[in-house]
């Protein structure tokens, strides 16, 4: 499938001096923190169509394994689409690398069997609006694989989190927040947690408001099992 990433789009988003710096941050983070293997962790197992919501640079689209039929990324900010298309010349299996914010997915409903959301949910705008939109393009019974940073650690932690989301770190990281809580939204969206483990990233070394993580699989409700409107 031709990739659609190219064209002169409205981007949902525009940060393009912190993508630049997330691009090389990022590449590091692969080896020196263990990012690589958390990625192949994340996707083992995965199959059929997936739908990878924040792309970023791209970085996780060399582990999808071979079972995966396509991935469909959506990227809005310009830079990192830039090179998530290069990353997906370059990967095992199909990536059509696609503009769109994660409030209004471009794809039709109930389309794939997994989705994937590698830390973006912390930097999205609505994220009860985005997680619903998510249900909406899985299938019922369609399974979500997530890595994301949050909240965590003790009073003192929790306080520079709130204050730092307050005031500087949302404008210079690309509208990231420090504070947000993923498996308590994803729950309140009404998917169906399954397993998921806290950690620390990195595991060893000085403990930063980003470092508190969750890793973790969570599920669209079958038919049968939908809350009634």
């Amino acid at each position: 499938m031709p990739l659609r990433s190219a064209g002169r789009v409205r981007d949902a988003v525009h940060h393009p001096l912190f993508a630049r710096y997330y691009a090389r941050v990022s590449v590091t983070a692969e080896h020196r923190m263990g990012m690589a293997g958390v990625r192949r962790t994340l996707l083992a197992g995965l199959s059929g169509r997936v739908i990878e919501i924040g792309a970023g640079n791209g970085l996780n689209f060399a582990h999808y394994p071979s079972t995966v039929a396509e991935v469909v990324a959506i990227e809005p900010e310009r830079v990192l689409r830039r090179l998530a298309v290069e990353a997906a010349l370059r990967a095992d299996v199909p990536v059509d690398v696609v503009p769109g914010a994660a409030e209004a997915l471009p794809v039709k409903s109930e389309g794939f069997d997994a989705a994937v959301v590698s830390l973006v949910l912390c930097s999205v705008r609505d994220v009860p609006r985005a997680l619903a939109e998510l249900r909406r393009v899985l299938r019922p019974g369609g399974e979500v694989r997530f890595f994301e940073h949050g909240a965590g650690g003790g009073r003192l932690m929790a306080f520079t989190q709130r204050a730092l989301d307050r005031t500087l770190w949302p404008p210079l990281n690309g509208g990231c927040h420090l504070s947000r809580d993923p498996v308590g939204a994803l729950r309140d969206a009404g998917f169906a947690l399954g397993p998921y483990r806290r950690t620390l990233m990195p595991e060893k070394g000085p403990t930063l408001p980003t470092s508190y993580c969750v890793l973790g699989t969570a599920w669209r409700p079958g038919h049968e099992e939908e809350p009634a409107e």
